[in-house]
């Protein structure tokens, strides 16, 4: 182990933390955003949704068991910076092929350790995300001066700086059943697995890619990936699903959910601190049931925008569905609410009822996370074969 080298980190409001640099050198900015999970710190450092963004672990010790090329989620780490309690000196495991310190060094990710995470985290949940700068070898009024010009994240296009430079294709495990076109917003590796195994070719193409690119493919269904940044710049990938709305079965997730939300004619909003973590509740409305899901997203689709009626105040207690409109209209027919946040009462999921297309916001191949959506990617696989 190399010896401490002291580190600072700025909030844009000016709160200062102090800790200790374990990764790359260099001062970076981004949104601070907190993630709840206990583990998965390899997804989410290498999850292209987190670009543009400094994570902040609430769990306190990271790094126990390692990391492995396996549970990597794109090609190189995607965060600006990551911040941790505690960071393990060795990481114990079967599957380990390293250390989280080396890999951080290694790969040049600037982060720190030994930093107050509960104060830090609880002064964003105060204040909402905001920029923040952190590094080594900068003076404290430096860095309060770098993270107050910090640009936020609303109006950012990031999904152009992950998305593909060039389409690629995927072969299916085992059976051909068909051929998926999978939009790559910020595409994650365990999404392309559970199109494949479920016997998929896929064909991903760079976020923008027009509709009539992507009908010549003759695909069996188009499904839009997770990604960061605001999804209203993304007015090509809007236009183009607009486009694509009724001629073949579409599935969005995350920024994809927010995009198709866009084509239909809803409006989106910044949340105050966003959903980041591999434990959020989240209600299926046709049936009551609760699934626990893995989220990393800090804009929703206000389905009020479609509606005639006021949205109704959040009172105290407990989340209802009255937060939802029941129906509304769109130039694509009725679509429903089918998915509710129970921490907030905000839309996780919607289904258009007169054309094959649905969405969630949460992550159904969980990677980092629990399984319990993961029946999702069977949902569009039967979505695909009603559609022939």
């Amino acid at each position: 182990m190399r010896g401490k080298v002291p580190a600072l980190l700025a909030t844009a409001d000016g709160e200062v933390f102090r800790g200790d640099s374990v990764g790359g050198p260099g001062v970076v900015t981004g949104e601070a955003v907190f993630n709840t999970s206990m583990t998965g710190y390899q997804e989410i450092l290498t999850d292209p949704s987190y670009a543009g963004q400094v994570v902040v672990m609430t769990y306190p010790h990271i790094g126990n068991y390692g990391v492995a090329d396996l549970d990597a989620q794109s090609s190189s780490p995607a965060v600006s910076g990551f911040i941790m309690r505690s960071l393990s000196r060795r990481g114990s495991s079967w599957r380990s092929e390293g250390s989280l310190a080396d890999y951080l060094r290694r790969l040049d990710v600037v982060a720190m350790s030994e930093v107050d995470t509960r104060r830090l985290a609880r002064h964003i949940r105060s204040r909402g995300a905001m920029p923040i700068a952190m590094g080594s070898d900068v003076s404290e009024a430096e860095l309060i001066e770098i993270a107050a010009d910090a640009p936020t994240m609303a109006g950012q296009d990031l999904a152009s700086s992950v998305t593909t430079g060039e389409l690629y294709r995927l072969d299916a495990r085992g059976d051909t059943r068909g051929l998926v076109v999978a939009i790559d917003l910020g595409l994650k590796t365990d999404i392309l697995r559970n199109l494949t195994g479920r016997g998929f070719e896929v064909v991903v193409v760079p976020a923008g890619t027009d509709a009539e690119t992507i009908l010549e493919m003759a695909p069996s269904g188009v499904f839009v990936s997770n990604g960061p940044g605001d999804p209203e710049p993304l007015t090509d990938t809007t236009t183009s699903l607009r486009d694509l709305l009724g001629k073949r079965p579409l599935f969005g997730i995350c920024l994809g959910h927010q995009v198709l939300g866009l084509a239909v004619g809803a409006s989106t909003f910044k949340l105050p601190f966003g959903h980041h973590g591999g434990n959020h509740p989240v209600r299926r409305l046709d049936d009551n049931r609760v699934e626990i899901t893995a989220q990393n997203h800090g804009f929703a689709v206000d389905l009020w925008s479609l509606s005639d009626e006021d949205q109704p105040d959040r009172q105290q207690g407990l989340v209802g569905p009255n937060l939802l409109p029941e129906v509304v209209e769109t130039p694509f027919g009725r679509l429903r609410p089918s998915h509710q946040n129970l921490n907030d009462g905000t839309l996780e999921g919607m289904v258009l009822e007169e054309i094959p297309a649905f969405s969630v916001q949460y992550h159904p191949e969980g990677a980092p996370g629990p399984s319990d959506a993961r029946g999702l990617f069977d949902d569009f696989v039967r979505l695909m074969e009603e559609a022939g």
